[in-house]
């Protein structure tokens, strides 16, 4: 698949102070919403609290957290809100290891006139660092071509602010594509990678494809995340360094982030068995390197309004 290997297969250890999780989920069902979890495993039809993952990412090393939208709602943004100025309490309090947490946020994009009244409320954007519909779970194929949707992301770009872009294949990675190469000025996220179909050799042809169109405009960016959840997951071991492989070919680590897509894991809660093996892989890279999938890039990406800065 890919070119020549990115990993020397050196292993250093991991820096613990220099680590951000792109992309984690919290949510609380008692007031509705989530129904995509209705179909999800049994061991996920539970609430996802701070609580259940705080002492994993501790003994990680983990500084910055990403909370990521997981219903398309405001009051899930609203919620995530909350979480992350107790989050940052806790440290405060010196009784955390995260000093920072920012917020992927769903916004309206369907109506750019709300969208462009909740952009200018500084208080409903405070953390926000981006923006995510979760396209694969709408009904409506075509959501991002919309021109409702194509005004609203024109605003985003505007604002600096990144769209995010879930499970995109094969339903949705050659739009996302199309949105890079459209909408000046927009970054695009690819959460997962794009969920390679890892252990399905046909249809990895047809993603490394797809990825590579994505990947050529300079202004997109993948997450390392989702992976062990991806196709057969971790179990594909060959075609999850392939597939990383390839993301640091096409990408360069300067373009990746590393994100755990927590509390989804081959054991749902478990940090370990979502990050476990996509972290070995990645302590092979050169240090730099690696820093930059770990923290660098996010830093770059992911980024508060000058007038909100931690």
């Amino acid at each position: 698949m890919p070119e020549a290997g990115a990993f020397r297969r050196t292993v250093t250890p991991l820096t613990k102070p220099h680590i951000t999780d792109t992309h984690l989920h919290l949510w609380d069902r008692s007031g509705g919403g989530y129904r995509w979890l209705d179909s999800a495993s049994e061991g996920l039809r539970r609430d996802a609290r701070w609580e259940d993952v705080e002492q994993q990412h501790g003994a990680l090393g983990t500084t910055r957290v990403v909370l990521v939208q997981a219903d398309d709602t405001l009051e899930d943004t609203r919620a995530m809100h909350v979480s992350a100025e107790r989050i940052e309490a806790l440290f405060e309090a010196q009784q955390g290891s995260v000093c920072r947490v920012d917020i992927v946020a769903w916004l309206p994009l369907d109506d750019p006139v709300r969208t462009a009244t909740l952009l200018d409320d500084v208080a409903a954007m405070r953390r926000v660092v981006g923006v995510r519909h979760l396209v694969h779970d709408d009904p409506d194929p075509g959501f991002l071509d919309r021109p409702e949707v194509r005004e609203s992301l024109a605003l985003l770009a505007g604002r600096g602010l990144p769209l995010d872009v879930p499970d995109a294949f094969p339903r949705h990675l050659d739009q996302a594509t199309c949105l890079s190469g459209e909408i000046e000025g927009l970054v695009v996220v690819l959460d997962h990678l794009g969920k390679p179909p890892l252990g399905d050799a046909r249809e990895m042809v047809r993603w490394e494809r797809a990825l590579r169109g994505f990947a050529g405009h300079g202004t997109t960016v993948a997450k390392l995340s989702g992976l062990s959840t991806s196709g057969q997951g971790y179990a594909a071991g060959e075609d999850l360094r392939a597939a990383v492989d390839l993301a640091l070919n096409l990408f360069g680590p300067e373009r990746l982030m590393f994100g755990s897509d927590w509390p989804i894991a081959p054991v749902p809660f478990d940090l370990g068995s979502g990050t476990g093996d996509l972290l070995a892989l990645l302590a092979e890279l050169p240090v730099a390197d690696r820093e930059l999938v770990l923290h660098g890039t996010a830093e770059r990406v992911y980024r508060r309004a000058a007038s909100d800065k931690h």
